[in-house]
């Protein structure tokens, strides 16, 4: 078993129950109070020096009560990334369409400059894709690991930041 598809294997684990605490009934009141902070769709910036204009427009589809996925949103802004925000009861559909392997998935879906990001990839990563433009039709952090944007926590698991094609093969891009 080759060390990505072993990693995988426990992402899938720790996917399906952070997805199960990430809807909750519990985190609906921190969702509806983030939610109340500031507007959802086309969100202003608060990084300093950046205007609307200037920044990158980057689309997110998540589920409204999802604590993660909103951090992983103010990541986003906080380096100079404008964010419009798709709440939705089922996000499944969503990574179908852009064609995000199954084995990929995470907790929220975003397109930004013609890529498809999956789960909590770090924005100097997208930041260098976008710059650099390697060949490939996304990149996924596979599962919720702890210390990845978003999931910041006491400890920090290492991760692969993995690129995926169109035909559904995947390389490790990255590891952290």
């Amino acid at each position: 078993m080759t060390p990505l598809r072993f990693a995988l294997r426990g992402t899938v684990l720790a996917l399906a129950t952070a997805a199960a605490a990430c809807s909750a009934p519990s985190d609906a009141p921190r969702a509806a109070e983030a939610a109340t902070a500031r507007p959802a769709v086309n969100t202003a910036l608060h990084a300093a020096g950046h205007s609307a204009e200037s920044s990158l427009l980057a689309v997110v589809y998540k589920t409204p009560t999802c604590g993660c996925c909103a951090k992983w949103v103010e990541h986003l802004q906080a380096n100079g990334f404008k964010v419009e925000v798709h709440d939705m009861d089922a996000v499944e559909p969503v990574k179908a369409e852009l064609g995000v392997p199954g084995e990929l998935a995470s907790c929220h879906t975003a397109r930004i400059g013609g890529y498809v990001f999956e789960g909590h990839v770090p924005a100097e990563v997208i930041q260098r894709v976008l710059r650099e433009k390697p060949e490939a039709a996304g990149f996924a952090v596979p599962g919720m690991p702890t210390g990845s944007p978003g999931m910041e926590g006491p400890t920090k698991d290492p991760y692969d930041i993995v690129a995926f094609n169109k035909d559904g093969s995947t390389r490790v891009y990255e590891s952290r």
